[in-house]
């Protein structure tokens, strides 16, 4: 991966880990997608690969990662869809080339043909917002406890009551933070 940018936060749903390329929305928001390039090399990780991005690609890629973040906001907390966003998501899984294949261990993947561009990558990612959404899969979509996270996650543990979308940081950020303030109460002895 290229240096001097934020690490990608991959989870194992292909919408929701492109939601998290825009994380700590309520906080100091960090862009994890800055470059087109940036967006073929999230792509690539993902399965995704494609030769190249525009700058115009990268801006319709988030157009789609703000209308899956606010549609599984949506879902998460059990609030009407919001029109615009069912829209978009609708008409980016309307547009691609991409073909499922069954791999030997059984599992579902992408394969997007040589001469497929980014909007095909995210016509895929769209499809997979879709399935989430309408609670196609077995999980639920939820939304990270961190304040000023809140990205919207989808919960496959087997409770399905997990908290943090990533529990290496927001997780850990947040017991971190209790674990320092339980400290704080504790008076000091003197010595």
């Amino acid at each position: 991966m290229r240096t001097g940018f934020p690490d990608f936060r991959l989870g194992n749903v292909l919408a929701t880990s492109f939601t998290g390329t825009l994380s700590e929305r309520h906080g100091n928001a960090v862009e994890r997608i800055p470059t087109p390039q940036r967006l073929v090399d999230w792509l690539a990780v993902s399965g995704l690969s494609v030769d190249s991005c525009t700058t115009a690609q990268l801006d319709l890629a988030r157009e789609l990662r703000e209308a899956i973040h606010a549609a599984a906001t949506a879902a998460a907390i059990q609030d009407a869809l919001p029109a615009p966003a069912v829209q978009v998501i609708n008409d980016y899984s309307a547009q691609g080339r991409a073909a499922a294949i069954l791999t030997p261990e059984g599992k579902r993947r992408w394969r997007l043909s040589s001469a497929s561009g980014v909007e095909d990558a995210l016509s895929v990612i769209a499809a997979d917002a879709i399935s989430i959404i309408a609670g196609e899969r077995d999980g639920k979509l939820a939304l990270c406890a961190s304040p000023t996270c809140r990205a919207a996650f989808f919960d496959t543990s087997q409770s399905r009551t997990r908290k943090w979308c990533d529990m290496n940081t927001c997780g850990n950020r947040q017991k971190k933070a209790r674990f320092n303030a339980n400290q704080r109460k504790i008076p000091r002895s003197a010595e």
